[in-house]
């Protein structure tokens, strides 16, 4: 039997607007999807393992493997590198997973450049007011580092317009079923269920032929 080849997803939203959240929730619920593990220059936060929330390296290798074209994307967020695996995430897409790039709208501009074979979703707050007080709650950060992300969420927010879905994650679970759905309907297009049901459907239009 053949294996259908997964689909591509960029998924990016404002620092706080529960993106991380949300892809936990729907990788529980939704099977065959993986999110792709980004390379990155920053200190593990508490609680963090290597190999598992990023793969933490350092600003010496980050440049070694961009500089070979070793990264689908990369981008300099918050005085840190982000990267994704190209190799990674072919292997992923030829095993059949769909694989979901968690990054920023600066790694989704670069995806786009090398491909238009992927679906992009954006995810934003119910409210500005809503945005910080969720990076308090969190307690992960300083005052500083929120200001500095709360200034930054206005730029990230202003490209939404570039991506093909918009969730408004004001209600947890009204966002995820809205974010679940994409993902089934994008499986049940022609294309996909061509490499997946090519001979039953050949058997249903042929059928007494």
């Amino acid at each position: 039997m053949n294996i259908t080849m997964g689909q591509l997803y960029i998924v990016s939203a404002p620092s706080g607007a529960g993106k991380s959240s949300l892809l936990k929730a729907l990788s529980e619920q939704v099977p065959n999807i993986v999110t792709s593990v980004s390379h990155t220059t920053r200190q593990p936060r508490p609680g963090e393992s290597d190999g598992v929330h990023y793969h933490f390296t350092t600003v010496e290798a980050f440049r070694s493997q961009a500089a070979a074209g070793e990264f689908l994307e990369y981008a300099q967020v918050f005085d840190n590198y982000y990267g994704t695996s190209r190799q990674t995430v072919n292997n992923q897409l030829a095993a059949g997973k769909d694989v979901i790039l968690e990054i920023d709208w600066q790694g989704a501009q670069q995806v786009r450049a090398h491909t238009h074979a992927v679906i992009s979703i954006f995810i934003l707050p119910p409210s500005i007011e809503a945005l910080s007080e969720r990076l308090h709650k969190r307690g992960q950060d300083s005052e500083a580092t929120i200001a500095r992300r709360m200034r930054d969420a206005q730029q990230e927010i202003s490209h939404y317009p570039e991506y093909d879905y918009v969730i408004i994650n004001d209600d947890f679970e009204t966002a995820l079923a809205e974010l679940a759905s994409i993902f089934r309907s994008e499986r049940l297009r022609l294309v996909r269920q061509l490499q997946t049901h090519q001979v039953l459907l050949n058997a249903l239009v042929n059928h007494g032929v």
